[in-house]
């Protein structure tokens, strides 16, 4: 073997860690001949270290462990660049929609093992609105904006009123804060974003909460 690589020791005490580091070094040299690199190989507590994306918490008598910040930093920035505006605005859904179940499957399939509920849960709906907000410029005309509104609130009965749904169409918001709108946000809800479109080829949008937990 040439190399060994991510590997955590846990132990009781900062004394035992110190031994237990010069220990293990000095045997991986001595008997498997594998260089220790001494720039990466370090003494930390738990809730400080990163083992392959993971970094660990303690609830009550339990360890547990979650995906570290970077790693989710890492996804909004993936999903961003997917849902900038001036290019998701001008390719089908379905395309959009098929690259970001791509990822946030791979993402949760990953990390499943961690505990991430509450993180899952707020970058689904932070998610949905900037779907919302691709597909609502892509409607573009305050007309058409309205009858789609009025068209999925029919079908689905949303509840909303004729007005209520014009006066979201016609706002000069601005798109996010228009797709932010109670009206927008019910009846472009997470059942609606998951279910597929087979006329046009287009796959629901997962719900990442709802994957997680499955």
């Amino acid at each position: 073997m040439r190399y060994a690589d991510d590997c955590n020791i846990f132990v009781r005490t900062d004394v035992s860690a110190e031994r237990v580091m010069k220990s293990v070094t000095s045997w991986l040299e001595r008997k498997l001949f594998l260089k220790v690199s001494a720039t990466k190989t370090k003494i930390t507590r738990p809730t400080n270290s990163n083992f392959l994306g993971f970094t660990f918490w303690k609830n009550g008598d339990e360890w547990k462990c979650k995906p570290g910040n970077d790693r989710k930093a890492k996804l909004y920035e993936k999903i961003k660049v997917v849902l900038k505006r001036k290019h998701a605005v001008s390719r089908p859904l379905a395309i959009t929609f098929t690259k970001l179940n791509q990822i946030i499957r791979g993402w949760i399939n990953y990390f499943r093992i961690g505990s991430m509920k509450l993180f899952i849960d707020e970058f689904g709906q932070w998610l949905r609105h900037k779907v919302r907000v691709i597909i609502v410029k892509q409607w573009k005309k305050t007309t058409t904006i309205y009858r789609n509104l009025q068209m999925i609130n029919k079908a689905n009965n949303c509840g909303f009123s004729d007005e209520e749904i014009y006066m979201t169409a016609k706002t000069r918001l601005g798109w996010y804060r228009q797709c932010g709108m109670k009206t927008v946000g019910y009846i472009l809800n997470p059942n609606i974003l998951s279910k597929p479109n087979k006329k046009r080829n287009r796959p629901g949008l997962v719900n990442p909460l709802l994957y997680y937990l499955r």
